[in-house]
């Protein structure tokens, strides 16, 4: 009865340790691994075993914008079981990752700004919660990296990347936030505009790419930023000179200085089309301007330590 009552606060119970066979993965694609549990100084009834994609998001408020840490995805990996104390036992399981899901890693590097988590939750009836934590590296999608290669080829500095809580006029999300990716202007287009936001939403067939051009009350006046959004398909990725082609979207937009709406490009992929665009798509936060890595690709530097963003969740973890 002692072992019990202490096991209700948490004290000998069964301990937690989810092991991903691979940390990197891709929007619309499977993480796979295993929860290992160890019975604890007593036998144990687990309700279920949980898995949730965590991750830090902006949500404005009535005073101001703040930050939040929050669960975007959960699927239930195991049902009711007995675990016996000093017990092991082992839970496969495959998690299929939205097709949403935003790109924390780049280049091979973490995203600045962006952290992604898959959290482990056991719960033990009659006693404490169980959980882990393990960092998720979500790269691009080939489709994603043309564009991104583009924006470094063509000289745009990065700034910074976070989730912002909301959805877009008119474009359909699944997930309850979207990514921007931020970057200071190339030197050829500064007359024109200051900082580019680019945003991809994904589905199985197509990635919606929406573009947000500021020039803080120059080209487009105060207030007001200019917004494109292009449909193109996964399978366009190889077919098409990507710096090229974001070359024109931009020079597009800069060509229709006084227009405010939405700009298009030549038709492509899926159709090449654009969509009117207003509001629903705030601006980021700041970061750091980084520089050409191999003449290339722009040398994202790594953000804040996933442990500090998640650190209530992992104090919980008994490995």
């Amino acid at each position: 009865m002692f072992k019990r009552m202490l096991g209700a606060f948490g004290v000998g119970g069964p301990s937690v340790d989810t092991v991903l066979t691979n940390p990197n993965a891709y929007p619309g694609g499977v993480v796979a691994g295993q929860v290992n549990l160890t019975g604890g100084s007593h036998d144990a009834e687990i309700e279920h075993v949980a898995l949730g994609l965590v991750t830090r998001m902006e949500v404005e408020g009535g005073d101001g914008e703040g930050t939040t840490t929050g669960e975007y995805h959960r699927v239930t990996v195991s049902g009711p079981l007995r675990l016996a104390e000093g017990q092991h036992l082992s839970v496969p399981f495959q998690l299929e990752l939205p097709w949403e899901t935003p790109i924390t890693t780049v280049y091979g590097q973490p995203l600045r700004g962006m952290v992604m988590g898959v959290r482990t939750e056991v719960a033990v009836a009659r006693a404490v919660d169980k959980g882990d934590l393990d960092t998720l590296h979500v790269n691009p999608l080939p489709v994603q990296q043309r564009i991104l290669d583009a924006f470094a080829q063509l000289g745009f500095g990065f700034r910074g990347a976070d989730l912002e809580y909301g959805q877009i006029a008119g474009v359909p999300q699944t997930l309850p936030f979207y990514q921007e990716i931020e970057y200071f202007a190339a030197p050829q287009y500064t007359h024109a505009i200051s900082e580019v936001e680019l945003t991809f939403v994904t589905t199985a067939n197509t990635v919606e790419v929406i573009l947000e051009f500021d020039k803080g009350g120059g080209m487009f006046s105060s207030g007001h930023d200019s917004f494109g959004r292009y449909t193109v398909d996964h399978a366009a990725a190889d077919s098409l000179d990507w710096t090229q082609q974001v070359d024109a979207w931009i020079r597009q937009a800069v060509d229709h200085r006084q227009n405010r709406a939405g700009y298009g490009a030549p038709g492509y992929g899926h159709g090449g089309h654009h969509d009117e665009h207003h509001g629903g798509h705030a601006g980021g936060m700041g970061g750091v301007a980084m520089g050409v890595a191999g003449g290339l690709a722009v040398g994202y530097v790594a953000g804040g330590i996933l442990d500090e963003v998640f650190e209530d969740d992992e104090e919980e973890a008994e490995v």
